[in-house]
């Protein structure tokens, strides 16, 4: 069962939550990263990515880098622009997005469950991605950024979340510049505390949604200070992870594309012909490919849109083999593009649905070959995949709305 806990917030003065909240570290590149800071001097960025207070070119790994996110940090909590509450509470955090609603509790999720599979991933991570996040945890002594996880339909959980959201006035709402509506509520005092707690502790499993190198980082870190510390109890903060649990029913997965800068030596014409081996194929000229259901992917080549639909002998049951990233990766990234792991291969890069279309045909027009627009995962496939134990290709799922930075810290 679950192990969640309440815990004491650092979080931004009223006036300052909708200034201060951020988009997660790893959706900006640099120059993006670096234009945010520039617009909005308040922006929880500058401290996720503090590189951006230094000269371009400075290197994000660098130790003044961290040393300057920590400096931030504890700078704007002494000039108020953020306060500390003074007892432990969980606090509820919508987001409305083009008329959806999904309403998580923040808490703490213990590292343990991490440790014993209670808490489930479906995705591998990166080491220098992880080393980079263990680097900013420990320097900041807080986690900054929340692990966005999911949980089977549980109505006892949305009964108490919708009384409090009626018995409570919200302690933030705002709506961001990317027109998603946030509201924030403290869940305090001891009666809603230990009934949440006792809610959260009945569900059987949470799984990582978005978040899996900030979470491993958080359980890197943890395990540094229990070597440090062999007298430790387990109830120290860094035990715990910051985390807002979301009802696998209110969740929306856009898709992940992918953008390849060549095409292995092979023409258009070429390629076309070998994918012609793996699916039925169906020009659309200037007609852009939105898949519509499983087994369908999208290709722009030349200028030109593919409708592509994977041949059935190669279709699988297996719950990774079976999703249409892995169809593209084993039937046309590997044998035919030559990219045999898309973690670390720089001829291919990512493109987060929430993007559109419009935007694989800017890549293709700048620096790529083709681009690829795909089915998004199901949260039944997450679900799924993660439940056997196994890993989903990297870039598998893009959660949309994205939970802010910022709006809850939890020191360690």
């Amino acid at each position: 069962m679950a192990n969640v806990k309440p815990f004491l917030c650092v979080r931004p003065a009223k006036d300052k939550a909708a200034r201060v909240a951020a988009l997660p570290y790893d959706v900006y590149s640099e120059e993006e990263a670096r234009k945010e800071t520039e617009r909005e001097p308040l922006t929880f960025l500058r401290i996720d990515r503090a590189e951006t207070q230094f000269p371009a070119g400075t290197s994000a790994g660098d130790p003044q880098v961290y040393q300057k996110a920590a400096a931030l940090l504890n700078g704007a909590i002494a000039d108020g622009t953020f306060v500390e509450d003074k007892e432990p509470c969980f606090y509820l955090y919508e987001l409305t997005w083009e008329g959806r609603s999904q309403t998580g509790v923040a808490g703490c999720v213990s590292v343990d469950d991490y440790l014993k599979g209670t808490v489930r991933r479906h995705e591998n991570t990166r080491t220098e991605k992880e080393e980079d996040r263990v680097s900013h945890v420990r320097e900041c002594q807080a986690q900054t950024g929340p692990i966005f996880m999911a949980c089977d339909t549980c109505p006892p959980l949305r009964e108490a979340m919708g009384r409090i959201k009626e018995e409570e006035e919200a302690l933030y709402d705002f709506t961001s510049p990317d027109g998603v509506r946030h509201r924030v509520w403290r869940a305090g005092g001891e009666a809603r505390t230990k009934e949440l707690q006792a809610i959260l502790r009945g569900i059987p499993a949470l799984y990582i949604a978005d978040g899996h190198h900030r979470a491993a980082s958080a359980v890197r870190v943890a395990e540094s200070l229990r070597a440090e510390h062999p007298d430790y109890t387990g109830e120290e903060e860094y035990n715990y992870f910051l985390s807002v649990i979301f009802g696998r029913e209110d969740l929306q997965i856009l898709p992940y594309n992918r953008v390849v800068r060549d095409l292995n030596g092979l023409t258009p014409g070429e390629f076309l012909c070998r994918l012609e081996e793996k699916f039925q194929i169906t020009g659309c000229g200037a007609l852009q490919v939105s898949p519509q259901q499983k087994g369908e992917l999208g290709l722009y080549l030349a200028g030109s849109w593919y409708h592509l639909r994977v041949r059935e002998e190669l279709r699988s049951s297996d719950p990774v083999d079976g999703l249409d990233v892995s169809y593209l990766q084993q039937e046309v990234l590997t044998p035919i593009l030559g990219i045999g792991d898309p973690r670390t291969d720089q001829r291919i890069d990512f493109v987060g649905g929430i993007r559109g279309l419009d935007e694989l045909e800017r890549r293709c027009q700048n620096d790529m070959a083709a681009a690829f627009s795909l089915y998004a995962t199901s949260m039944e496939e997450l679900f799924t995949v993660a439940d056997a134990g196994r890993m989903m290709p990297p870039k598998s799922t893009w959660f949309e709305p994205k939970l802010r930075s910022g709006l809850f810290i939890h020191r360690i």
